[in-house]
């Protein structure tokens, strides 16, 4: 049986792509080992899958109560950084930035069903046991979340990291230019920007679409707003993204989405202080 810091570090994935909060992951998972080791462990014949099975529970309840108090606000993921070397969390089984987006819209236990299956490998019958529901129900709540995705399936993520930070390089060197013309050469004619503000903060716009109103939110955003902000090129959840700072405070984590033609077609905008305390 690993240590107590091991297993915090293996579960920290199961309950974060869930919750897409690292305090409520965390908080799940220290309630979990609390009650874990109050138990006559001894008597738990796969300890590994019964902790599991117990923080995937616990985050799916967390996340029907995180989502009846939403009040249909946009909430975006918590961002983590990815490319450390050290780090308290298994990284690689963290999904990217654009996918937990995506799976915001299946209800909690699609999103249980459909990471379990899809990013951790799971059989029905494993998924079932985990669930306590039938196989049946399982192969259903699937096909429910595949369904739901279809139509809304982020672009394949396969890109060179050097290519990506001189992409970004070249978009934060245009921005400061103010040049619209080749702002609209790297945009994509689908581009969106979905910002998150939180409880604390009021955003400039929520959602917004289309290349030109992109550029004049996006240009208006660093002459009034950013300019005078140190900018660093970072990976958030094995995406690139922009961290804007006034002084040593981060303001500002922007993740980027490309299309298959290398063209910049989402821009996440995380903004709530809340979300950013742990980059």
């Amino acid at each position: 049986m690993d240590d107590l810091e091991t297993l915090s570090k293996k579960l920290v994935p199961y309950a974060y792509n869930i919750l897409m909060n690292i305090d409520d992951s965390q908080d799940v998972i220290q309630d979990i080992l609390i009650k874990f080791n109050e138990k006559d462990v001894g008597l738990i014949s796969n300890q590994n899958a019964y902790l599991i099975k117990a923080v995937i529970n616990q985050s799916i309840n967390l996340k029907r109560k995180k989502d009846r108090e939403r009040q249909h606000k946009i909430t975006l993921p918590e961002p983590m950084v990815t490319n450390q070397g050290e780090s308290k969390i298994e990284s690689d089984e963290i999904l990217s930035y654009s996918m937990l987006v995506l799976i915001d819209a299946l209800n909690a236990k699609e999103r249980a069903v459909f990471l379990l299956k899809e990013a951790f490998g799971y059989g029905h019958d494993e998924i079932a046991e985990i669930l306590t529901v039938s196989i049946d129900n399982s192969r259903q709540l699937l096909t429910r979340a595949k369904k739901k995705l279809k139509s809304r399936k982020p672009y394949d993520m396969i890109t060179s990291p050097k290519k990506d930070k001189k992409y970004i390089e070249k978009y934060v060197e245009t921005i400061r230019k103010g040049d619209v013309k080749a702002l609209e050469q790297m945009l994509a004619d689908e581009v969106q920007v979905i910002a998150d503000g939180g409880n604390k903060l009021t955003v400039v716009a929520q959602f917004t679409s289309g290349i030109k109103d992109t550029i004049k939110l996006m240009t208006y955003l660093y002459e009034y707003y950013q300019k005078d902000f140190e900018i660093k090129i970072e990976e958030i959840n094995h995406q690139p993204a922009l961290l804007f700072y006034k002084d040593t405070t981060l303001i500002n984590c922007q993740v980027f989405e490309f299309n298959p033609d290398g063209k910049i077609a989402h821009i996440f905008s995380v903004i709530d202080p809340d979300k950013l305390m742990r980059i």
